[in-house]
């Protein structure tokens, strides 16, 4: 008999603000939902409402993880201390690694209009947690869609789906995958993710069904693990799949730092004090 993923846990976000006041959803990363090894946050922004967004995320420290943005609409520009600069609109996806220690800002590069994302936070393991800062920038047009029966998409931009489809990001810290899913109504998605992964699926248009219980617009669902992955499309549907493997390690997070214990942290922000992470100009 076929093992499927069901829900563990289902919750909605919190309303919330971060940098300069942006204004977004909050699911993973406070209640009810602190962390989901190696998962640290879930940050989903969106709005056509320019006082939201337009403030953006100015210039700030991060070290001992990695941060994912992924833009569905709109344009935001970052820039950091290694001399980065670079602009990711519709579709385009930026995996930074902080490793040992960056400073950045990411900033609207539009002053009206619709502006909407995710931001996830990726734990590093404590072996690679002062690794050398690095970048994986895509376009929409370099990431894999896999086109499936019936209309399904799944755009790849970590991992693999069953049928061989490989992301554009390179990841050996947790393997993790990071799809994008488009389906029409009355459909059938059947896949695989890894069984030793922490997983969930987030929604943020439509309904779909695991086993017999519904995830509408907004909710997230964490997933026991399984052999096999089957979601319904009950209405028209775009949700994220995305899995990693546990570090299983001490966590100790402060603000824009995540490292093993608080003798790391103490030392992260005294290096930041002392202008150990060059600013950006």
């Amino acid at each position: 008999m076929t093992n499927y993923n069901s829900i563990q846990k289902r919750l909605t976000g919190r309303p919330t603000s971060d940098g300069a006041g942006v204004k977004l959803t909050r699911l993973i990363g406070g209640a009810p939902l602190q962390d989901l090894d190696p998962f640290l946050l879930l940050d989903h922004f969106g709005s056509e409402e320019s006082a939201d967004y337009i403030a953006g995320f100015p210039e700030h420290p991060h070290r001992g993880f990695e941060t994912v943005t992924y833009m569905l609409k709109g344009k935001m520009r970052h820039k950091d201390s290694a001399g980065n600069v670079g602009v990711i609109s519709d579709g385009d996806i930026q995996w930074m690694t902080a490793g040992s220690g960056i400073i950045h800002s990411e900033m609207p590069e539009q002053t009206e209009g619709e502006m909407s994302g995710f931001q996830l936070w990726v734990n590093l393991p404590k072996s690679d947690k002062m690794t050398e800062p690095k970048y994986q920038e895509y376009k929409a047009a370099d990431i894999p869609v896999e086109q499936r029966d019936h209309g399904i998409q799944i755009k790849v931009i970590a991992g693999q789906t069953k049928q061989g489809t490989q992301g554009v990001i390179k990841n050996d810290y947790v393997h993790p995958n990071y799809w994008d899913v488009n389906m029409p109504a009355g459909n059938t998605l059947t896949d695989h993710l890894p069984i030793d992964h922490n997983a969930f699926i987030y929604v943020y248009d439509g309904m779909i069904e695991i086993g017999d219980k519904p995830l509408k617009t907004g909710e997230l669902a964490v997933l026991t693990a399984a052999e096999t992955l089957q979601v319904n499309s009950v209405k028209a549907a775009r949700f994220l799949v995305v899995s990693g493997q546990p570090l299983s390690e001490t966590v100790a997070r402060y603000g824009p730092f995540v490292m093993n214990n608080m003798d790391e942290i103490n030392q992260a922000l005294q290096d930041f004090r002392d202008n150990k992470l060059t600013r950006s100009t």
